[in-house]
């Protein structure tokens, strides 16, 4: 019998009860801010919310304009979703006049010379963070870094890896199996990811001045708007985080310690035209971090990655080498413009649903063939996804409809989803059947969604965008934040300055020997 098959027939004995309560979720939610009418914020990070370096909910990512906002982990995608609320409702509160935008291509942007690097403080840890941002301005232009997204951050208990260790009958210590069985869910992530972008891409369409002077393929859709007719997620596709470097780059994910050896070689391995800008100028300023395909192992734009909490100072290699693997991280999720935080609870718990199918189901070695089919069927989704009668290859090359197969896929999730509680009984099954909609119908998608409102109301992609972003931030505005909620976020960023004046006053190092030590590692 299969392992999926054996796997969950253990689980439905048990009526789910593995699984109850063992899930964790948490969100990380970038969205550029951006004036009222809908042009680049060239404001910095404001300072009612704090320091972006230690504070623990509201950061920046490469801009200054370009804000994170996280929650913590959770056990209920209903909680996660009111504590994301109420971030965006704080930080409405603190910036004034200007919109988080509330998609994933990004307003229109003149150049390069509009888009301000995040600045973090004088400490060394900030330092290497703004260099290693001015390093991918360099290497992949500043215009290709205000793409925003929504990473997903999901694990399982340890009751949980305890039952499955003792169904398995494995004699690993128990992180090490943990480790293997989440190398064996990110192997199945990538043959199945392309589900995940059909039913919540939400970007097919963009500004035209993203792709000003390049070649793209895209079809025009009225004044300043260019979209791909069947496309589901142009930010996941060529146009986004992609370089002739990044397709160079083959990470395997058989186990931990080809992972890590993988991404050692490209932290150290120099490329031609990265090593032709230099690291520095002629007057001594950091241009980036180093001449090696990968400065750090976050520039490697996969779209799962495994993670594990870091100590200061402590890379995520070597934090995963020595203590395994923590949670997996999701990147690649569009916003969804038509939900004020980006996101809803079914989407939430359709993920939680796949991911778990991910696990259980067989997860043979990958090998450079199978990765690049499922790069290609992954491909294809983005620019194709609603095309009818696309057709997939099968980890084992032969074709199959890309509607049959999800079907085939959603019998096993639907399994999952039936044995999963959390706020209210049948809200996994009704995410599920979400799923299922839009696979037999692709005009219910979140891309089909998009492009019909901006065919219907002749609405160039940039009003579509600012219209919607408009409307979630009077309902973040015109809703009220506990006291309590208030409190915290206000103490928060308070502590947090503290934090970051506490780092700076600390370092004993020049800024040369931190970065030394750290590729030391």
């Amino acid at each position: 019998m299969p392992q999926f098959a054996q796997r969950i027939d253990s689980l439905e004995r048990e009526g789910g009860r593995p699984l109850a309560g063992r899930l964790l979720r948490g969100i990380e939610k970038e969205s550029l801010r951006v004036t009222s009418s809908g042009h680049l914020a060239q404001t910095p990070h404001a300072g009612l919310l704090g320091s972006a370096l230690t504070h623990p909910s509201i950061t920046t990512d490469y801009s200054e304009a370009l804000i994170e906002l996280i929650t913590e982990p959770r056990g209920s995608a209903a909680v996660v979703l009111q504590e994301l609320s109420d971030i965006h409702a704080f930080v409405y509160r603190s910036i004034g006049e200007e919109l988080l935008w509330n998609s994933s291509m990004p307003c229109p942007i003149g150049g390069d010379d509009e888009i301000p690097v995040a600045r973090y403080g004088s400490s060394n840890v900030a330092r290497m963070k703004t260099v290693y941002r001015f390093g991918l301005g360099h290497r992949y232009g500043r215009l290709m870094q205000t793409i925003a997204g929504i990473h997903y951050n999901f694990s399982l208990t340890d009751p949980f890896w305890e039952w499955l260790l003792e169904r398995e009958g494995s004699t690993q210590p128990l992180r090490d199996f943990k480790t293997a069985q989440c190398f064996a869910l990110i192997r199945n992530f990538h043959r199945y990811s392309w589900l995940l972008v059909y039913l919540f891409g939400a970007s097919p369409a963009l500004c035209s001045s993203f792709v000003r002077g390049s070649s793209h393929g895209l079809s025009a859709l009225g004044a300043g708007t260019l979209h791909a007719p069947y496309g589901t997620s142009l930010r996941m596709g060529d146009l986004g985080y992609q370089s002739d470097a990044q397709r160079s780059i083959d990470i395997p994910y058989d186990n931990l310690d080809e992972y890590v050896a993988a991404l050692n070689h490209a932290i150290r391995e120099p490329h031609p035209a990265y090593a032709a800008i230099g690291t520095r100028t002629k007057d001594g300023e950091w241009l980036q971090l180093s001449t090696s395909l990968l400065q750090i192992e976050n520039e490697f734009y996969s779209t799962i990655r495994p993670k594990r909490v870091t100590r200061s100072g402590e890379s995520p290699r070597r934090a995963l080498a020595e203590r395994g693997v923590e949670y997996v991280e999701v990147r690649c999720l569009d916003i969804d413009p038509f939900e004020p935080a980006g996101i809803s609870a079914p989407t939430m718990r359709f993920l939680d649903a796949f991911l778990i199918y991910c696990l259980l189901a067989d997860s043979p070695p990958s090998d450079l063939t199978a990765r690049g089919r499922s790069r290609e069927n992954f491909r294809q989704v983005v620019m194709r996804g609603r095309e009818p009668g696309l057709k997939l290859a099968r980890p084992d090359g032969n074709t199959v409809g890309l509607q049959a197969w999800a079907l085939e896929l959603l019998d096993g999730i639907e399994r999952i989803a039936a044995m999963l509680r959390d706020d209210e009984d049948g809200s996994y099954q009704a995410a599920a059947a979400i799923a299922r909609a839009r696979v037999l119908d692709p005009s219910i998608t979140p891309s089909a969604r998009v492009l019909d409102e901006l065919r219907g109301a002749g609405h160039s992609y940039a009003d579509f965008a600012l219209a919607h972003s408009r409307q979630h931030r009077g309902q973040f505005l015109s809703e009220s934040i506990p006291d309590g909620v208030l409190s915290r976020f206000e103490r928060d960023a308070l502590l947090s300055l503290e934090q970051q004046r506490a780092i700076e006053s600390a370092d004993t190092l020049s800024f040369d020997d931190y970065v030394a030590a750290y590729y030391r590692q």
